[in-house]
């Protein structure tokens, strides 16, 4: 072989796997792109479900007319499945109430009264 036919031979050997080397790289990235792509759509339900369950409960407390819920704040973590009361109300049976309220309204959460008598 003259020495331009080798040289153009081992040209195309190294093109030939830079290629499939680049091939799989790609498939490794899409599929490396996917798997973020689906842990951020699960990350941003979960995140829904969860002020889903704040609303519920905010709204079920505010419609119940045994407690001033003006002065409460509901916060859900999906995680850990836990409704968490924050904030004031007038009465130990208001609170009492209010936890009730919570855990009916989303009785698959552990309640967390933080809730003080004012």
């Amino acid at each position: 072989m003259t020495r331009i036919t080798q040289l153009l031979l081992a040209t195309t050997v190294v093109f030939a796997t830079a290629c499939g080397n680049t091939a799989d790289g790609a498939k490794e990235d899409t599929k490396n792109a996917a798997e973020a792509t689906s842990e951020a759509a699960s990350s941003a339900g979960a995140a829904m479900d969860a002020a889903g369950e704040t609303a519920d409960v905010k709204s079920a407390l505010m419609a119940d007319a045994t407690v001033d819920a003006g002065d409460i704040n509901v916060d859900t973590n999906k995680d850990t499945k836990t409704v968490t009361l924050n904030g004031s109300v007038k009465s130990e049976a208001q609170k009492a109430r209010a936890e009730v309220v919570a855990k009916t309204k989303a009785p698959e959460y552990t309640v967390v009264n933080n809730l003080v008598v004012k």
